[in-house]
């Protein structure tokens, strides 16, 4: 394996440990890094923490590293981390994420996260990064997929070959085997920039995983 493919986590500061979220990341984080994956996140609390301490429950070699934004409240950094970076500016920060990161976890969260998503996925979209598979994890973005596929898309706003990169699942094993399923695939293929295309026909076809292929 590579030893710096990494992983970031986007999610909510707000979910505390205890909730079904929080034990979700979690899981999801310990998968990953059992596979020898880093671990990268916002180095705060709620799932950032649970991403974290999810990374060092693996007791693998990963790395779990804390990319912290200073804030008024929220920036206390978890502590789980093996490396953490201090921030005050936001773009710098999202653009640290990406230049860091070989696939991306989106878990239930506000507007931080979903301007972490909205970042990772226009950097893709334009072509400044190589294509970088973006799982959406939970029922929570079940909608916000809908509203894209019946207000946005028909308009022309975007392309369908813009969501190429996008996946829907809402089980902590689907998200882990598809990161590491994309990385086996990856070192096979000796090539970093990839079209997910033929994962989203293989996981159409299978009860392991949901996606938003038909848009």
């Amino acid at each position: 394996m590579e030893p710096h493919y990494r992983v970031a986590i986007f999610g909510s500061a707000r979910i505390r440990e205890g909730d079904r979220d929080y034990q979700d990341v979690f899981r999801i984080a310990q998968g990953l890094a059992e596979a020898g994956f880093d671990i990268v996140t916002g180095g705060g609390p709620g799932l950032m923490q649970a991403a974290n301490s999810g990374s060092k429950a693996a007791h693998s070699e990963n790395s779990s590293i804390g990319l912290n934004i200073t804030l008024p409240r929220e920036q206390e950094p978890n502590p789980f981390l093996d490396i953490k970076q201090e921030f005050s500016i936001f773009s710098s920060r999202l653009d640290t994420f990406m230049q860091l990161s070989d696939a991306v976890v989106v878990a239930p969260g506000g507007i931080g996260t979903i301007l972490e998503l909205f970042y990772a996925w226009q950097l893709v979209q334009v072509e400044h990064i190589c294509d970088t598979p973006i799982i959406l994890y939970g029922e929570i973005w079940t909608s916000l997929l809908l509203w894209l596929e019946t207000e946005v898309l028909p308009r022309g706003l975007f392309s369908r070959k813009d969501m190429h990169m996008i996946f829907h699942v809402t089980e902590p094993d689907h998200a882990v085997n598809l990161v590491r399923k994309i990385h086996a695939d990856r070192l096979r293929d000796a090539h970093a920039c990839k079209n997910f295309t033929k994962y989203r026909v293989e996981f159409l076809s299978s009860d392991r995983t949901e996606n938003i292929s038909p848009l």
